[in-house]
């Protein structure tokens, strides 16, 4: 084809690559004998010569849960639209975590990777960067790289600042434990801002109004229910996730209690089950993170990619409280 075309086969490689350095005139000769000869370029040919492999991995961990589904809704609405396949690493044990970031996240697999939720050693940033993988984080803050998180202390704040303002004193707490295996520290921020407001109103959180395990429907379903035990229990339960906060309200249904009449409950997420039960909750900008993160990526990469994917946000849209019928005053 080169010779057909009058060309070095360096000339032939910089208009297969859409490479500088070309004269116009040129690459229109070159293109006219390619479809004159019918030729076609192979992609994975051209990926492996330009040092791409035109994927990018995302690390999740227990990508069915709900949360997790809308961050990679939104990853999907930008990747889809680039030149880029996606591959999903699934992550439910320490050991699959190790793996991925040990074997999966290297350029010679992926060109970039977007890890959800889950806070990385400084040891594996290292290996990243050594690697030169790009990295973007999603639901996890970290100085050393791009991330998209928000601030889970404002949002502990405003969940139980709304049950304050609503009368409640009496007010419980159900989330993750603190010392997890995979580092999650949401729940443990959460909490923090729920403290915080508390103390700034005067109202006291006895450490039995504090129940953590591990996250799940079916452990809230149980803290939930030793909370309800209580001689003096809770007129309100701050719970840390909106699937936490599904086990409070089975376990005040099988206790016989009415919500919000008897009990008021709060979540945090909004995802799509919430409104379809009337849970009220902290509405975090789940999609949008995942969109963000994807284009922080792209970006990081070299943006050219994006060029037909959605127009990155600004910024985050701001954490606010969704009232739905869970919450009401307490009963004296």
């Amino acid at each position: 084809m080169a010779e057909r075309a009058g060309v070095g086969i360096g000339t032939v490689s910089r208009v297969l690559n859409d490479s500088a350095g070309v004269a116009e005139a040129t690459r229109v000769r070159v293109r006219a004998v390619m479809d004159e000869l019918g030729y076609s370029p192979s992609a994975t040919a051209r990926n492996l010569s330009l040092g791409r492999t035109q994927t990018l991995g995302v690390i999740a961990p227990f990508f069915t849960s709900p949360s997790v589904v809308e961050r990679l809704r939104g990853i999907d609405d930008v990747v889809g639209r680039s030149a880029y396949d996606l591959t999903l690493f699934n992550i439910e044990t320490l050991e699959q975590r190790r793996a991925a970031l040990r074997r999966f996240a290297r350029r010679e697999r992926v060109d970039g990777v977007i890890v959800i939720s889950l806070p990385l050693t400084p040891a594996e940033v290292r290996a990243l960067h050594r690697d030169g993988v790009p990295t973007v984080l999603v639901d996890v803050a970290h100085s050393l790289l791009p991330n998209v998180a928000i601030d889970d202390v404002a949002g502990g704040t405003m969940a139980v600042g709304h049950l304050l303002e609503a009368g409640h004193r009496d007010i419980a707490f159900v989330g993750d434990v603190e010392n997890n295996p995979f580092a999650f520290a949401s729940s443990q921020r959460r909490l923090e801002g729920m403290r915080r407001v508390m103390a700034e109103a005067g109202v006291a959180l006895p450490a039995r109004y504090v129940r953590r395990g591990p996250y799940g429907r079916e452990s809230a379903l149980e803290l939930a229910r030793e909370l309800l035990a209580l001689r003096r229990r809770p007129t309100a339960i701050f719970a840390a996730s909106d699937v936490q906060a599904f086990g409070v309200l089975d376990a005040a249904a099988r206790a016989g209690l009415s919500v919000p009449g008897d009990l008021s409950v709060i979540g945090f997420d909004d995802i799509e089950l919430a409104a379809a039960i009337g849970l009220t909750t902290v509405r975090q900008p789940l999609r949008e993170s995942g969109r963000l993160g994807a284009h922080l990526l792209l970006a990081a990469l070299d943006g050219e990619e994006a060029s037909s994917a959605p127009e990155p946000p600004a910024a985050l849209p701001a954490l606010e409280v969704v009232v739905r019928r869970t919450v009401s005053q307490p009963v004296t």
